[in-house]
């Protein structure tokens, strides 16, 4: 699917679920700093928080290619 194929309708949609991912990325960030403050917390759990962040970091990243209109070489 590229941008152009995109409906107004479809690129509101996707700029919603973008802003919904950032949300919860700042949020997932604030808990890691909270629990990285404290050096006995559960490491597991902080590498799982972690990963989360970097995955919707890629899905943050993979929804603002497809409203990046296509630029012909």
């Amino acid at each position: 699917m590229t941008s152009q194929s995109l409906t107004d309708e479809e690129r509101q949609q996707i700029g919603a679920r973008i802003a919904a991912l950032e949300t919860e990325h700042q949020d997932l960030d604030d808990v890691i700093a909270r629990l990285a403050e404290h050096p006995n917390q559960d490491q597991l759990q902080l590498r799982r928080l972690k990963k989360r962040k970097l995955v919707l970091k890629d899905s943050i990243s993979s929804l603002k290619i497809l409203l990046v209109p296509d630029i012909p070489a």
